[in-house]
């Protein structure tokens, strides 16, 4: 597969945020700047370009100069719904782009090779391909081709929601992903945050990184 094709990036970032008290988990700090902020900078170099899906004003991530595309199925209809509004933008506004990848946006250390490891075990143009490591599937991090749209929305209007499910009935390929090391420890590469105490454990691997590759006193650099 041509590790070189245009991929747009689509940062899902357009749920309640319950079990974190509400509002945009996706701009709560996170080592001096938004989560998002991380997720953007991660997945940059691997992408012809990206858009966030969120619901609600838009200018709140107005600092990332990013389209921000909201859901087209009302209700809050969960990550799929995500997904599908960033393959309907791409579909109209990125004809020249067949394929999107996703990418939670609480997901701050996922793998800087992530699309080109896609993209290494796709075979086939029409394939789905989504995400597992030893913490289990993750349905919403994978590549989808934009064709897919179609689908994708006719099950949402009958009520399908989950996630998981749904990849499945469509034969995703899973692809494989160890543990990344931060900060000195081995984590799930899609380590994601849904509670304050994880925000805060996230917060620790950074600084302990930092520490590590920081330069002592006095030394030579």
């Amino acid at each position: 597969m041509n590790a070189s094709k245009p991929i747009v990036g689509v940062l899902l970032a357009g749920g309640q945020s319950r079990r974190m008290g509400g509002g945009d988990k996706a701009l709560r700090p996170l080592g001096g700047k938004p989560l998002l902020a991380h997720v953007v900078a991660r997945l940059k170099p691997q992408v012809a370009g990206m858009i966030i899906n969120a619901n609600g004003e838009a200018s709140r991530f107005a600092a990332f100069d990013l389209p921000v595309v909201a859901d087209n199925i009302a209700g809050f209809a969960g990550p799929l719904a995500g997904v599908h509004a960033g393959l309907s933008w791409v579909k109209a506004n990125r004809p020249g782009i067949d394929h999107v990848v996703t990418v939670a946006a609480d997901t701050p250390f996922f793998p800087t090779d992530l699309v080109q490891q896609f993209l290494a075990m796709q075979k086939d143009q029409s394939t789905l391909l989504v995400a597992r490591s030893e913490e289990g599937l993750h349905p919403v991090i994978g590549l989808w081709p934009v064709a897919f749209v179609t689908v994708l929305e006719d099950s949402l209007k009958r009520g399908e929601r989950k996630a998981s499910d749904w990849v499945k009935s469509q034969g995703a390929v899973e692809v494989f992903f160890p543990k990344v090391e931060i900060g000195g420890r081995l984590i799930d590469p899609f380590f994601n945050i849904n509670q304050p105490e994880e925000l805060t454990e996230a917060d620790a691997l950074l600084k302990r990184r930092e520490s590590r590759v920081r330069p002592s006193p006095g030394g030579d650099g």
